[in-house]
Formats: C-alpha cells, structure tokens, sequence
C-alpha cells in the first residue's frame, strides 16, 4: 500500500531511551533547562525515526517521546482544559496510574500555538529524509467526553451535552492546524469505544452519571461530525486501546457491541484494533467494515511481552479475520504503542524492535 494506514503499521509510542529519561527527570527537578531537554529528544526522536526505518517501515512517528502521557499532554494544552490531582488514579489489573483528571475551565479550544504543531513538524523534517510518512496521534475526542468527572465541568457549560459542540470545533481547528503543517496521517487514540465493550467499565461509567443509552450512536455522531469535509489526502485513522500502563490492561469484551457504529459510522479511514488476546473476541464484528476504501489494522503482536509471537499463527489468525473483511482492506500492526506513558510496558528496547521487524517481515509474506 502506497497510502496509510500501511499493510505494516505502528500504533504510535515507543519505549523511551534512557538519555530521554534521565532528561525528563532532570528537567523535573528543576536541573536541566527546557532548551537542553528539547535537544535531547530532538536527538532521540532523529534516531527513532531512522530506526523505524531500518524495520522497513514506511511510517514514522516521534514514539510520543515529548509526551508523559498518551492523552493528558494534548488535553491540558487545549484553551479552557486543565489537568488537575485527583484522590485516585486510573484503575488497571494490579496496578493505578498516577492521580491525574480533567477539569473543563472555560470556552474549549485548539490554540493556534498549540505545542504539539511544532512537534509535528519536527517529525515531518526528520522523516523526510527517510521517505517514511509521518504519523502523528492525539487523543480522540470521545476520550475526554468520557473520562470527564460530572463535577469537573466549569466554565460556559452546563454539562456534557453543552460541551459538544465546542469539542466537534477545537478537533475540526486541530485536523486543519496539523494539515496546514503538512501532516497527511493524524491518529486518534481511543479507550472509549473499548469501555463500550465491557459491561464492568459500562456500569462504572453509570456510576459516575455518564448516561451510556445510546453512547455508541453519541459518539459516531460527534466523529462524523468532526471528520465531516476534511480533505481527501488526509487519512484519519483511530486506535482503540484496552488499556495500557506497564504491560497491564483494563476492558475487555468484544467489539460486537459497538462494531456498526465505530465502523460504519465513525468517518474514520482506518481502525486498530487489538486483537492479541481472547479479551477482543472474535473476527466476526469485522462484517460491519463497509465496502470502500476503509482498513482495519489487526493488533496481533501484543506490547505487553516481549515474546515474539509464533509467525505461522499469526498468519492464520489473518486468513481467519480476511472471512469477515477482505483481505485487501486488512493490514498487521502491534496491538498497542509500546509506551502509552513514560513509564512504558515490560519489555526490553532488544525486544520492541524485534516485534516490529516482525510485523514487517509477516506483512510482506501476507500482502507481498
């Protein structure tokens, strides 16, 4: 494929080096300044990038290197958004994340200014010189909808339903901002529609008065609705994360319930969607991609180990799904980033790249 998403592809973030660790970390502390922490991630991401294509990758991202986590960063830099402590974090199987929520604090907006353009285009430079195309992820929109506290909508809002349109606006402003810079492969990364898939995360959304009646049609709508007139040569793919923080997870369920809406519905051009476990279920909600020129990118190598998987099955777990999509419109990539936050997942630099030259070398058997 000559267009993304690419028969081989990666969901975003990798493993941080320890030179961006131990930089981060120095930074925190008030020991280094932002100037000399850039350089160092401008370094790293210069190498990501050709490391990425050393794989025979045809995309590159920057492994979301500048980020400490894979959605708050963006969120926080949004106009009326804050990033605010919580009294708990995220809960995953064994283990939470640190306390952190979003506040809504007055009109939202994508700024013109917002950092993550500037980080794009230094990926865009560093790529160029590589061939590769370069992928860029945010959060998706429903991420914020469905995280966001009852309680913590201040502002011009009177709740979730008043938000809305404000939210369709700043995503549609950043789409175009991203692709004014240049960028022709944005990514939306979503937990939400995963959520939708289990009856525990359902019932705990109720808990905390998020109406879930109908959220799946909610939701196609907002993306329509965002996606709706955006140009032909952009490709808007989303991934739809289980969760992922130290090689742990949070939903599971198949994507049945939500299958027709997330898509037939959405307007996105690609989907990642995890499948490296029983957790995702069957192939058989893969009947709902409609005829066109939409791609699912199955997630069969996981980020959680670094065991490679064996090859031969991977092949027929693609020959399995190709009976509920075509074939043509299928594609192999990592279940997930290999490091949603900087903490990353259970595995060693060695062994990260060794999944990916996997997902390359599969890909090319499968697809040629």
């Amino acid at each position: 494929m000559t267009q993304p998403p690419f028969r081989a592809d990666v969901v975003g973030s990798f493993l941080r080096p320890a030179a961006v660790a131990e930089a981060r970390h120095e930074h925190a502390s008030g020991d280094l300044s932002t100037a000399a922490l850039t350089a160092v991630e401008d370094d790293a991401i210069r190498s990501l990038v050709q490391q990425q294509a050393h794989t025979g990758l045809k995309v590159a991202t920057d492994g979301e290197f500048r980020r400490s986590w894979w959605h708050f960063d963006f969120f926080g830099l949004l106009d009326g958004v804050d990033i605010v402590e919580l009294d708990h974090g995220i809960q995953f199987q064994g283990v939470q994340t640190r306390p952190r929520g979003i506040q809504i604090s007055g009109p939202v907006g994508f700024p013109a200014d917002h950092p993550f353009l500037a980080h794009f285009a230094f990926l865009r430079d560093a790529a160029e010189a590589t061939g590769a195309t370069p992928k860029f992820t945010i959060p998706a929109p429903t991420v914020l909808d469905f995280r966001l506290e009852p309680d913590h909508i201040d502002g011009p809002y009177s709740g979730r339903d008043d938000l809305v349109d404000d939210l369709v606006q700043t995503y549609r402003d950043a789409w175009q901002a991203f692709y004014d810079a240049g960028a022709r492969y944005l990514q939306f990364d979503d937990t939400a529609w995963a959520y939708l898939c289990s009856d525990v995360e359902l019932a705990k959304a109720r808990e905390r008065g998020i109406e879930t009646d109908g959220i799946a049609e909610r939701y196609a709508s907002i993306l329509r609705r965002i996606l709706d007139g955006k140009p032909d040569d952009l490709t808007v793919t989303t991934h739809v994360c289980r969760g992922n923080f130290r090689s742990t997870w949070i939903s599971e369920g198949g994507y049945e319930p939500v299958a027709e809406q997330l898509l037939g519905n959405t307007g996105y051009d690609g989907f990642f969607l995890e499948y490296d476990s029983e957790r995702a279920g069957g192939f058989e909600p893969l009947r709902f991609l409609p005829e066109g020129d939409q791609t699912v990118v199955l997630g069969l190598i996981t980020t959680k180990s670094g065991q490679l998987e064996d090859v031969d099955a991977v092949k027929r777990r693609i020959d399995e799904a190709s009976a509920f999509a075509p074939l043509e419109h299928l594609a192999l990539s990592p279940q997930c980033g290999f490091a949603s936050t900087e903490e990353g997942n259970e595995l060693t630099e060695t062994e990260q790249w060794a999944k990916v030259r996997e997902v390359v070398a599969i890909a090319t058997d499968v697809w040629g």
